[in-house]
């Protein structure tokens, strides 16, 4: 397994996805809020919000794969929630809600390949990850997420499907 370099932001999330992990019942849910919430902290007062986020999703989405393999917590239920998470994050704080789910499901298919995750279910999840939150965050967001990963991610068509309505 190749060792991760993160810098403070990719720590902060690793330290919040074991943390969270730890002190609940629901890893799923708390890695989701605890990502969430790395992701609002490092946007917090930038003016360009979408950059920052951006620039921070790959460190965030590391850094909680790196958290999940060192507790040996489940990889793809990490992958999916931490996905979830920054999106939901994203959509908060203002940012462009399908290049950060783009950006998020990209790094999180290369760090689950960091980790020896099984590539083909870390798409699955990471792309399952970005749609429901899209779908919570409302129609358009569903409609753009599942356009742009469709159109980005190899493999992404196999698992998108139309919201429920």
């Amino acid at each position: 397994m190749e060792k991760l370099s993160l810098t403070a932001i990719g720590r902060s999330a690793r330290r919040a996805v074991i943390g969270a992990v730890q002190t609940t019942g629901d890893a799923a849910k708390a890695t989701v809020e605890a990502i969430r919430d790395v992701l609002l902290t490092t946007v917090d007062g930038v003016s360009q919000v979408t950059v920052a986020a951006e620039k921070g999703v790959a460190q965030i989405i590391t850094g909680a794969i790196e958290a999940a393999s060192e507790v040996g917590e489940d990889m793809l239920l990490t992958i999916k929630s931490a996905v979830h998470g920054v999106v939901k994050g994203a959509s908060e704080v203002g940012a462009d809600v399908g290049k950060t789910a783009v950006k998020a499901t990209e790094e999180a298919i290369k760090a689950a390949g960091n980790v020896g995750a099984d590539i083909s279910e870390a798409t699955k999840q990471a792309v399952t990850g970005a749609i429901e939150a899209a779908d919570e965050i409302g129609t358009e967001a569903s409609k753009t997420v599942r356009d742009v990963l469709s159109s980005s991610i190899k493999g992404a068509k196999d698992v998108i499907k139309a919201p429920f309505k």
